[in-house]
């Protein structure tokens, strides 16, 4: 029968509210496992405790994620194909979140906020062979034996140290799969300040990504290019014929902010007119700090804690 072993890092004495979904699941308490890495150096981490592991597939969840009941169970049968190296999917913004984390929520699942990633953001369409476009790390299942074969993750990385791997396990042959229903429940970033370090940060791991890898995909780089237009903007304001594009972007974002009134039913999603411009930018200048800083080095993951919370057969603790 397959075993599961779920990790989860955390910051030294952080609070890990994925416990209670993980004891709730609807999968059998006695074949499952639960790895508590406690650090500095998320990469690292996960890194450790997939050694400390003894479960046949790794289940990487943040400590925030919150398990739907049945994902576990899903993510078993998706794997019980040995073809299936990955099993991942979505990452939903709860419901009683405030009005402008569902804001962030609704942009990164947007076809404008994210393009091609903006399944890792919501439950659509069927269980699917995919790339790393669709998964994300806060719920996403490896093989084990996959995983150890090709040494984890690339320690330097944070984030985007899953894109990386991700890339490795499809050219090692293996397949990737997405899978709307296995989902968690995780809460966008509660301020505007958290939210802009967060689209940085994904626009710095992806060009270190690159330069580690010698991949640049272009679409990746379309922020880039933006922020790179509106420069050429700024230096040459009387050129008329320059300012069309930034035209029709700016006739795009009034369309998805319409969109966005109408399906969230609040007249706060307006504030996607500034939204949608402020993540683009960031991420394009996460990108260009990311390029002209060179091959990240080494991470000193110091003090790093792994703690078998759960092992096979034995109850789940209950809360303090």
């Amino acid at each position: 029968m397959t075993t599961i072993s779920i990790v989860v890092p955390v910051k030294h004495g952080g609070h890990v509210a994925a416990f209670d979904s993980i004891r709730q699941s609807g999968y059998d308490k006695n074949i499952y496992e639960v790895l508590l890495a406690e650090g500095s150096a998320p990469s690292q981490q996960r890194n450790l405790a997939a050694r400390a592991a003894t479960g046949d597939i790794l289940y990487f969840i943040d400590d925030d994620s919150r398990l739907h009941r049945d994902s576990l169970s899903i993510c078993r049968d998706v794997m019980d194909d040995q073809g299936v190296a990955v099993a991942g999917g979505p990452s939903i913004t709860p419901p009683e979140d405030s009005w402008l984390q569902r804001l962030f929520g609704f942009a990164l699942s947007s076809v404008l906020g994210s393009g091609g990633v903006r399944n890792r953001y919501r439950a659509f369409g069927t269980p699917r062979e995919t790339t790393d476009k669709e998964l994300i790390l806060c719920n996403l299942a490896i093989r084990r034996s996959v995983f150890l074969a090709l040494d984890g993750f690339d320690e330097r990385l944070y984030p985007n140290e899953e894109n990386e791997l991700l890339d490795r396990v499809r050219s090692a042959g293996f397949r990737l799969m997405h899978v709307p229903d296995m989902k968690v429940l995780r809460s966008q970033r509660s301020t505007l300040k958290a939210f802009v370090r967060q689209m940085f940060a994904y626009g710095r791991g992806r060009a270190q990504q690159s330069l580690i890898t010698g991949s640049f995909p272009v679409i990746s780089y379309v922020p880039l290019l933006f922020v790179l237009y509106l420069i050429v903007c700024l230096c040459f304001p009387f050129y008329k014929m320059l300012l069309l594009p930034l035209l029709m972007y700016a006739a795009l974002v009034s369309v998805f902010t319409l969109i966005g009134v109408r399906q969230t039913g609040s007249v706060s999603a307006i504030t996607l007119l500034l939204l949608y411009p402020l993540m683009h930018c960031v991420n394009g200048i996460g990108l260009m700090y990311g390029l002209t800083g060179g091959k990240p080095g080494p991470v000193r993951g110091d003090g790093i804690v792994v703690t078998r919370i759960k092992e096979f057969g034995q109850e789940f603790p209950e809360p303090d």
